[in-house]
């Protein structure tokens, strides 16, 4: 199993690119990070707290990295218009030498929909609209030009070029729900979930239900998974996102994680420290400690 690190877009920018420089130079297989545009309070109540934009960010990341993959956890296609999606993922595989993945996912934060007047739908036209989203952008990164005329998209002889380097540049999907599940499935290179192994392992399996039942070969799917890692109760995190424990339980939830078939553990930075020092040291310390030894 690979281990990510995910800085969070709260933290300044210099931060932000020192987490990743520091976790491409200790061995981190990938470097994620949010699409939001503010903090999430699980309502339609707007949150002023600093957030970055991430399409600002990843030219950074692949320019100032050389190792880990990098991408979006995960960008959502109500805000972003597939051509954008594609052009841009494209070009900035091309800094980053073949090391994107593209994130999407269909949309679910409240709040900043409802700040920026974007429609948040029905789940139903959420996933309608998304399976459009996803076929265009896969289109858009491996045809020459694309025509599509769906309910939601229409394009007309389209290009995206340069293609990107990587070929196919992977697409990832954070999603849950049974339909979704299908449509990660029959699109989708790599999947993301949040929860501790049961939980995630339990969509997990359904995920390989729905690779079977659509005739995909549940061995091309790669799959990921996050949780906040907080040993001994020194970095507490959200109730529900987080595990707290000793060296040896922390590496029992990894062993479990890997018994359950993930392919990547992605560890968020946020609660490890107030600063991006702080944040970098209990980062190394646990990969020292609780990560490496127990894969």
């Amino acid at each position: 199993m690979k281990i990510s690190l995910w800085p969070n877009l709260v933290y300044p920018t210099a931060d932000i690119l020192a987490e990743a420089q520091a976790a491409d130079q200790a061995g981190w297989f990938g470097v994620w990070v949010a699409d939001h545009y503010m903090p999430n309070t699980g309502t339609e109540q707007i949150d002023d707290g600093p957030m970055h934009e991430v399409w600002g960010i990843l030219p950074a990341l692949a320019a100032t990295t050389q190792n880990v993959r990098i991408g979006p956890l995960v960008s959502p296609t109500t805000f972003h218009h597939p051509a954008l999606l594609a052009n841009r993922s494209a070009t900035i595989d091309h800094i980053a030498g073949g090391r994107f993945v593209l994130g999407m996912g269909a949309g679910w934060q409240i709040n900043e929909h409802r700040a920026y007047g974007v429609e948040l739908p029905s789940a139903k036209v959420l996933v309608d609209r998304f399976e459009e989203a996803i076929e265009v952008t896969r289109s858009l990164l491996d045809k020459p030009r694309t025509t599509f005329e769906g309910t939601h998209f229409q394009l007309t002889d389209a290009p995206c070029e340069p293609k990107p380097v990587a070929s196919p540049l992977p697409i990832l999907v954070g999603a849950k729900g049974p339909r979704m599940l299908r449509v990660v499935a029959r699109h989708a290179d790599e999947w993301n979930t949040w929860g501790t192994p049961e939980s995630a392992g339990a969509v997990r399996a359904k995920l390989l239900e729905a690779c079977e039942q659509v005739g995909r070969d549940p061995a091309t799917m790669r799959t990921t998974v996050n949780l906040n890692l907080d040993l001994d109760g020194d970095n507490p995190g959200p109730s529900g996102m987080t595990q707290t424990g000793s060296v040896s339980e922390l590496q029992d939830l990894i062993g479990r994680y890997v018994e359950k078939g993930f392919d990547e553990f992605i560890l968020p930075t946020r609660f490890l420290g107030a600063t991006g020092d702080q944040r970098i040291e209990r980062a190394a310390q646990l990969k020292a400690e609780v990560i490496d030894p127990a894969l």
